[in-house]
């Protein structure tokens, strides 16, 4: 059976594998839509273009390509950092091979990222990490529940025989701080509800938690709208998932007045579509990306890899179950939240699928 050359397009443009082909000049002829994605280009319109015109790298990297057109010689290099035109830095290894064709020396360049394994792996590890805490909070829930309710029931019989009402304000302190312990391992479970699905546009979620903390600071710190208008209806308890994001942007609004002025603050917003993003061991086409970001110090590094465990608060009179429960929500969502942080610069992002039924990984 003899491929085409339309063939020979269709494989390549269903890669999943970014390609690129380079002239003698180091010059686009053609780049799969796995390259665009990875590299946020068009190929259409950057054709023709410089390589430096697409990603930047160092100086070496250049001289390297030069010489494979040169000599003829392949090369391969790991962990190269590469920055997109729209500033993201990108860790790939990547794989040349020079072509030659009808006496021209090509480039052809296989992109691999490695900062979506380097995800995947700290995913699964956080995944892995959030069961286990939810073994242990259960069980240690059922161990205070019960003598709590034994607590609670003998300060209630001790009130009725109390011979002086005046007594009765000892035991009231027993009964209200036993309901008040319940009440805290309650929400250190989280919700046992199922969310109530429906298809929601993201915005209003987002408009809603706008409003909310416009009028929680009477418009005293500065909300930026960054919203992709295309961005299709995502499959979401509505009210959740606005406790969700309000739990994260109240955090954001407590950091930032713990060290300026909230009037100083300033919190984004940002909506967009991702595509081919892995969640656990799904790969989807089509993602929905929150992203809450905010200008306050940062999270404490010795905080980052435990932020979601229930009872870890960089507060001193923080809970730690906010992020615990926000958590637990988008995962009830069958989604992903991952944070980066360091000083003037946190950012929470939210990954929810759009597409049912995606294939797995």
């Amino acid at each position: 059976m003899t491929i085409s050359d339309a063939q020979h397009r269709l494989l390549l443009d269903n890669l999943t594998t970014a390609t690129l082909l380079l002239n003698a000049e180091l010059r686009l002829e053609y780049m799969n839509p796995a390259a665009e994605m990875l590299l946020a280009v068009s190929g259409q319109r950057s054709h023709g273009q410089f390589i430096s015109e697409l990603f930047t790298e160092s100086t070496e990297a250049l001289n390297s390509l030069r010489q494979a057109v040169e000599q003829a010689h392949p090369f391969t290099k790991r962990e190269a950092q590469l920055t997109s035109l729209t500033g993201q830095a990108i860790t790939v290894d990547y794989a040349v091979t020079p072509i030659l064709h009808q006496g021209n020396t090509l480039l052809l360049l296989e992109v691999h990222p490695r900062d979506r394994l380097l995800r995947i792996t700290k995913e699964e590890a956080q995944l892995s990490k959030q069961e286990t805490t939810k073994m242990l909070v259960r069980g240690l829930a059922h161990e205070i529940k019960n003598p709590l309710g034994g607590i609670r029931g003998a300060a209630q019989l001790l009130a009725r025989e109390l011979p002086n009402d005046g007594l009765r304000d000892y035991t009231n302190v027993i009964i209200e701080e036993a309901d008040r312990l319940r009440n805290l391992v309650d929400r250190m479970l989280g919700s046992n509800k199922l969310p109530s699905l429906a298809m929601t546009n993201i915005h209003e979620v987002l408009e809603r938690v706008c409003s909310l903390v416009e009028a929680e600071t009477q418009g005293g710190i500065t909300l930026v709208r960054d919203y992709d208008p295309s961005l299709p209806d995502v499959l979401i308890d509505r009210e959740q998932m606005i406790q969700a994001v309000l739990n994260i942007v109240r955090n954001a609004m407590q950091a930032i007045s713990s060290q300026n002025e909230l009037r100083l603050g300033r919190i984004s917003l940002r909506s967009r579509a991702v595509r081919q993003f892995t969640i656990g061991h799904v790969r989807h086409r089509l993602v929905a990306r929150v992203e809450i970001i905010d200008n306050g110090p940062g999270i404490p590094a010795e905080l980052q890899d435990t932020l979601f465990y229930p009872m870890v608060s960089g507060r001193p009179d923080g809970t730690g179950l906010g992020l615990a429960i926000t958590q637990n929500i988008i995962s009830q969502h069958q989604g992903l939240i991952e944070c980066e942080s360091h000083p003037g610069h946190t950012a929470f992002s939210i990954y929810l699928p759009l597409e049912q039924g995606a294939n797995a990984s």
